[in-house]
């Protein structure tokens, strides 16, 4: 099967599938492609009428849409009312060469989360609920637009971060919070790696409410405070007073800039040929990893997350690369974020999965998706 279906309804969605004879590969506006590896499938099926606002309700925090809407035109519309995605959707557009930051079936699929993460939870905790079509063909819901949603399965945490390989999602069902009055960051400069995470392990062990805590080498560790101007001023001293250090402050123009370059990797925008891997790992863990992974390669780090999540830039990549970034991760994970077709194609861009893991995804897989029909290859060869 070749060619592209632009379904315009879930129900042709559904009688596209149920008569298909070969795979596809699900797409909106292509922006996410460059994530998991290339998808190999002849056909396309192509999600850019599901784009239709289905119900927006400030005063209950619920936002329901098609997957094709574009994550900037939602962001401007809750924003209007002081509202946001408590996840902080990165824009990856920069890093990864896209024309823009997507669609919020995109960022779903991918389940991407920013620095927020470690405060507000992943993308999929803000994931209510869903509905799609199964590789039966069979149209399915799940999850509703009440935040107290007990029954059946979670199936909205299933789908959240499955690239696009278990069904095509028609409507996607998001919680949304206010946005805070306004932020400051606080900085300390002067520390090394292993000092960096000390302080920002004090910061989130602390009862200042921390909703970032960041570690750029050569600059400095950055420390976000949100909410009402009294409050953010009461925590910022209160937290200098508890590191018991000399601290430097970012006002909330300039420490929303700071967390827009840091959510969206802006320090590897620049050389598109050396791939990027996100390590998620112990934070106690990241200095030692990056100081083995210095000694072997040439890259430059940071630290997200408090130090739990590590976005490093290498070389063009080759096998013996990755097995020297996945040798260095003993817990955790790597993910190849940024690297050619040829090299996505080659690698495991995800971490690979231990037998009994790898079986019951297979499960699951076969569940929704019984003849791979959706996007073939994309997180793992075969699958």
């Amino acid at each position: 099967m070749s060619g592209i279906a632009r379904p315009t309804s879930e129900t042709e969605l559904a009688e596209i599938i149920a008569s298909a004879t070969g795979p596809f590969e699900i797409i909106g506006t292509g922006t996410k492609r460059g994530l998991g590896r290339p998808v190999q499938a002849a056909a396309t099926l192509d999600m850019t009428a599901f784009s239709n606002l289905a119900i927006y309700e400030p005063e209950e925090l619920i936002l329901e849409t098609g997957p094709g809407a574009r994550l900037a035109d939602i962001g401007t519309m809750i924003e209007a009312k002081g509202q946001q995605l408590a996840f902080e959707p990165p824009d990856y557009s920069k890093l990864l060469g896209a024309a823009h930051s997507g669609t919020i079936g995109g960022l779903v699929s991918c389940n991407l989360s920013g620095p927020r993460r470690l405060k507000a939870g992943a993308a999929r905790d803000h994931v209510m609920g869903i509905r799609g079509v199964s590789g039966r063909g069979e149209v399915f819901k799940a999850g509703a637009r009440v935040v107290k949603n007990v029954t059946g399965y979670d199936l909205p945490k299933l789908m959240t971060g499955s690239y696009g390989t278990l069904a095509a999602l028609t409507s996607i069902i998001l919680k949304v919070l206010p946005r805070p009055e306004t932020e400051e960051t606080v900085v300390l400069t002067g520390l090394d790696d292993m000092q960096a995470v000390h302080m920002m392990s004090l910061a989130m062990q602390s009862s200042c409410e921390v909703s970032g805590a960041a570690y750029v080498p050569g600059e400095a560790v950055y420390l976000r405070l949100e909410g009402i101007a009294p409050s953010v001023a009461y925590r910022r001293d209160a937290l200098a007073r508890q590191l018991a250090t000399p601290i430097q402050v970012l006002a909330a123009k300039s420490s929303m800039a700071k967390w827009r370059a840091i959510r969206d990797c802006e320090m590897f925008v620049g050389n598109q040929e050396r791939p990027v891997w996100k390590l998620s790992v112990t934070p106690s863990d990241a200095p030692g990893i990056v100081a083995t992974l210095r000694m072997q390669v040439d890259c430059r780090y940071y630290f997200d997350w408090a130090g739990g999540l590590i976005w490093i830039e290498v070389p063009p990549a080759d096998d013996a690369s990755a097995a020297l970034i996945r040798g260095a991760v003993k817990t955790g994970s790597a993910t190849l974020i940024r690297a050619s077709d040829a090299v996505r194609t080659t690698l495991e861009v995800f971490q690979p999965q231990e037998a009994a893991l790898a079986a019951l995804s297979a499960r699951v897989k076969t569940s929704f998706d019984p003849n791979h029909l959706f996007n073939p290859g994309r997180m793992y060869r075969g699958v």
